[in-house]
């Protein structure tokens, strides 16, 4: 096999029906999430509601995220997955329910919203599975030569669905409504499941089954911090991540700053997937391990821009273009932290380091989320992006002067030494 082979991963069989099962996946998820933002700032016009979504999702996510690595790690990772699938397959139904037209017109709007956050809250514990289990079930398919170009094309095929399904739900919404849009997705994922048990049950590595939790928590969570190049990684993207949660706000500038409707909502929550998309599938002929550090603090720095663009910007067009081109931005720093994190963590460690990276990373994107319907509420919504997107450059700065070993970051040769295994 080539050392620079592009699609070295790909040559393997279970890895492509891996990547089958996250594009239909995350297609389904992210399509539901964009439907369920919809539904409920039509139904309240309110942007904190749209926030109360993504604080609904962080609390258990986060408070359950060094547990559920601890389980990952003690667990078979193929069977975990499909009943992780099969729990979500339920959350999707019960959102198909709610939107009944029986439901909506018998049952009040508050009850409703409840109910819908109530899901989504069931779904961010399941949330705190899922991303370890993707994590560590990567590194059982593929040998750790190819673990770089993996995480690319997995990288770059959660990003092709995460254009595909927020422009669909756009578009979905238009047609045939938020109920019937909500039955696509639930036969999406009753699909997922079948699809992951194609993949054939891995062994368990870890050597310590039957570890007391306190002990593994502590030590996944110490071997992050004690990993620079990791704890510099996910700590810059959540503050970025954090402070950039622009994208939740998408519906209000949709319906009331643009005026672009359903349709337009679709377009604006894709771009930034289309653009990080595209620089995936680039780097997966143009390595960016060279000066990996200086890369990301500029990738950030670019995101930080885009999003100050956009919440200045009061024309279509130019707003698709700042997300865009903040996903390009994104793109590149998706990249390089998901290269850090497989090459540096250990087999037996991946379920807890990946819930540690959910902590800081995954887990900001909803506590963003909720940053910027508070702020939105406080400031206005054009003043609440502007202020996230500088808050992101400030942290982009800041880093780049207190951390001159983070800027002289390369992976070059941790990668010719997994190469050598």
């Amino acid at each position: 096999m080539n050392k620079n082979d592009p699609y070295a991963a790909l040559r393997i069989k279970e890895f492509n029906i891996f990547l089958l099962l996250r594009l239909v996946l995350v297609f389904g998820w992210s399509m539901q999430f964009i439907v369920i933002e919809w539904q409920v700032y039509s139904l309240t016009k309110d942007p904190l509601s749209l926030g109360l979504i993504g604080l609904m999702e962080i609390v258990p996510a986060f408070t359950m995220a060094l547990f559920a690595g601890h389980i990952v790690d003690q667990r078979e990772k193929r069977n975990l997955l499909a009943t992780i699938i099969a729990a979500f397959s339920l959350i999707s139904f019960g959102l198909f329910l709610l939107t009944w037209p029986l439901v909506v017109s018998t049952w009040s709007t508050n009850t409703i919203l409840y109910c819908i956050y109530a899901l989504v809250f069931f779904g961010g514990f399941l949330r705190s599975f899922f991303g370890p289990t993707i994590f560590s079930l990567i590194a059982l398919i593929v040998p750790k030569k190819v673990y770089a170009n993996a995480a690319t094309w997995s990288s770059s095929t959660w990003q092709m669905a995460s254009v595909l399904g927020p422009a669909f739900a756009g578009f979905s919404i238009g047609w045939i409504g938020v109920h019937w849009s909500l039955c696509i997705i639930f036969g999406l994922i009753i699909l997922s499941f079948f699809i992951v048990l194609r993949i054939k049950k891995k062994p368990i590595l870890n050597p310590k089954i039957g570890e007391p939790v306190i002990q593994s928590l502590k030590e996944g969570v110490q071997f992050v911090f004690k990993t620079k190049a990791i704890l510099g990684a996910i700590t810059l993207d959540m503050v970025a991540v954090l402070f950039g949660g622009a994208v939740a706000l998408l519906p209000i500038f949709a319906q009331d700053i643009l005026k672009v409707g359903s349709e337009g909502f679709g377009v604006l929550r894709a771009a930034p997937a289309v653009g990080a998309f595209l620089t995936m599938l680039i780097t997966a002929y143009l390595p960016i391990s060279k000066n990996a550090g200086l890369k990301l603090l500029g990738a950030i720095f670019g995101f930080g821009l885009c999003i100050i663009v956009f919440g200045l910007s009061s024309i279509f067009w130019i707003s698709v273009l700042a997300l865009f081109f903040s996903g390009v931005t994104d793109g590149v720093s998706m990249v390089i932290r998901q290269t850090i994190l497989q090459i540096k963590t250990p087999d037996h460690m991946r379920g807890r380091v990946a819930s540690v990276n959910s902590m800081f990373v995954g887990s900001s994107n909803e506590l963003g989320a909720f940053e910027s319907g508070l702020t939105a509420k406080l400031m206005g919504t054009v003043s609440a992006v502007v202020f996230g997107g500088t808050m992101t450059l400030i942290t982009v700065v800041t880093t780049g002067i207190v951390s001159p070993s983070f800027r002289k970051l390369d992976l070059r040769k941790d990668i010719e030494d997994h190469d050598k295994d």
